[in-house]
């Protein structure tokens, strides 16, 4: 790992090789119950509580309650003290259309296997077909011994779940290609990573996480507008020259380590 991963990783990033999609897609309907039943004050070991003792999720047994606690974990951190998950928190109840590509965008931040499956996504062209096969070939690229042709095939249908799921796909066999609804929570999260990735000013804009996005920019810069109308971050604009800020968002010494990853220190 290198040392801006390291770094990274304090702030919520996961790293390495592996991730839940070997068993699970998103579980975006697992964190929708367990978002809107836990408070907002909640600590980690309350999260635990919830899903293994009080079985808010009603699973049946207590080895698949221990393991959606495993795996919701692994994906989103379940924990106060993680940046990203609680950016989600805090931008999760102000609009339920923008919940699936929330949780995406923390997914894809904290599972290797998933964000493997990005580019392809990514490059389909809108109303085109992506096959399970060219996702079973993304996930073997590289190392094409690594997983047996099942585990593709369940790995490849888990991804391509969770991308209908967030709606960059749809169709339950036959995945189409299509646009998901962004809203200015989507963008103030997207915004977020890049800036905890280092990117200030006009790069936000252009970061990977944006990217993610798609549409304009001059669409995603008026969803920042109401995203800053809405307190959600500061977003100023004058003659071409962008600042955006996340007051409240980062302890100071969590904006040592971004600025740490940015090489301001």
């Amino acid at each position: 790992m290198t040392n801006e991963e390291s770094l990274l990783g304090t702030l919520g990033f996961r790293f390495g090789r592996n991730g839940p999609h070997a068993a699970r897609t998103m579980m975006l309907d697992d964190l929708r119950a367990l978002l809107a039943q836990v408070p907002d004050e909640a600590l980690r070991a309350d999260y635990d509580d919830a899903i293994v003792n009080r079985n808010l999720l009603g699973k049946p047994t207590k080895k698949t309650r221990e393991l959606a606690r495993r795996h919701l974990t692994t994906l989103y951190g379940l924990d106060p003290g993680n940046p990203l998950f609680r950016a989600l928190r805090r931008l999760w109840p102000l609009d339920a259309v923008a919940q699936p590509l929330l949780a995406l965008v923390v997914a894809l931040a904290r599972d290797p296997l998933l964000r493997l499956t990005r580019p392809l996504v990514l490059k389909k062209q809108l109303g085109t077909v992506l096959p399970r096969e060219e996702v079973e070939h993304c996930l073997a690229q590289g190392d094409p011994d690594r997983f047996s042709a099942a585990s593709l095939k369940s790995f490849a249908q888990n991804a391509s779940g969770t991308w209908t799921a967030a709606g960059f796909l749809s169709g339950r066999v036959r995945k189409l290609r299509t646009a998901p609804m962004v809203r200015p929570e989507n963008v103030t999260l997207c915004l977020f990573l890049g800036y905890l990735e280092g990117q200030t000013g006009q790069r936000l804009f252009s970061s990977s996480w944006m990217q993610l996005l798609g549409g304009a920019l001059d669409e995603l810069e008026t969803l920042t507008g109401v995203a800053a109308r809405r307190g959600y971050l500061v977003f100023m604009d004058a003659g071409g020259v962008k600042e955006v800020r996340f007051p409240n968002y980062l302890t100071a010494d969590e904006e040592r380590r971004r600025q740490e990853v940015a090489g301001v220190i």
